[in-house]
């Protein structure tokens, strides 16, 4: 073979192989997109009641106790939570309130009752601890798919099921995480495993869905865990009296609402 023809091999080969390359990350996109809206954006609004148990490396447990309110302003697009403590008494009324839009700045806010304060909070680092627990800011509403870049590592079997395992890397360099690894159900297009990683390539977080449910027709994580790998320790997040589409009106999500909770979802 001589040169000339050993050239054009070599570059229809690499092109063959860059077009697979793209096909297989437009396919991982769209599979993460797909388990990203299953998971975060189920129904027009929704409310849960939320039961939080932090456990320590001693095996020391503290509870947390809070109803949860969210509207979908556009599938995929600008979301709004409402959240109201119940217990313990130190964070009894306390609410938070989040504006969520994938392409901005979120925005935070937090009524402290026993100063009657409202006030603004820093949207900046979304891997902070939520409420002291293992799942951060970004973890409770969810890290936009097209913040990163994914690949489809392998198909496999885990745990029973038939999972999707796919490799996301930040596209930016503030990411709370170099990668993370996802096992997507198939049947429920839901995902089930979460492996964060640290920019060491150290393993950091485990997320697991331990529980999944059919409510009102829609495949649902009743039951979630984070894993701090790193503190040896966990926090379990368990969700029920769970309505889908009941009818959030935009107007709760304001600061009106913050210091009087809306009493025909929250007890």
């Amino acid at each position: 073979m001589n040169f000339t023809k050993f050239s054009i091999l070599l570059m229809a080969l690499v092109f063959a192989l860059t077009m697979n390359l793209g096909a297989q990350t437009d396919v991982a996109e769209e599979l993460m997109k797909e388990a990203h809206l299953n998971n975060f954006y189920a129904a027009d609004d929704g409310l849960a009641e939320v039961n939080m148990t932090i456990v320590n490396s001693s095996g020391k447990e503290r509870n947390r106790e809070f109803a949860m309110l969210r509207i979908d302003n556009e599938e995929g697009g600008v979301q709004k939570y409402y959240t109201y403590f119940h217990k313990p008494y130190d964070v009894a009324r306390l609410t938070f309130m989040v504006h969520k839009n994938p392409f901005e700045t979120d925005q935070r806010w937090l009524y402290v009752p026993s100063v009657d304060l409202v006030k603004r909070i820093s949207a900046d680092d979304k891997g902070s601890s939520f409420v002291g627990s293992d799942f951060s800011y970004e973890d409770v509403s969810g890290r936009h798919w097209s913040d990163d870049t994914h690949k489809i590592l392998e198909e496999k079997e885990y745990n029973g099921m038939q999972v999707y395992v796919i490799e996301s890397v930040p596209k930016s360099e503030d990411g709370v995480f170099s990668k993370k690894i996802t096992y997507i159900d198939k049947e429920h297009m839901l995902p089930i495993r979460e492996e964060y990683y640290n920019g060491k390539g150290d393993l950091e977080r485990v997320y697991s869905a331990e529980k999944i449910e059919v409510i009102e027709d829609i495949p649902t994580v009743t039951v979630r865990k984070m894993e701090n790998v790193k503190k040896d320790q966990y926090t379990i997040v368990e969700f029920s009296s769970i309505d889908y589409n009941v009818g959030v009106t935009d107007d709760i999500f304001t600061e009106r609402y913050l210091k009087n909770p809306p009493r025909e979802y929250i007890k």
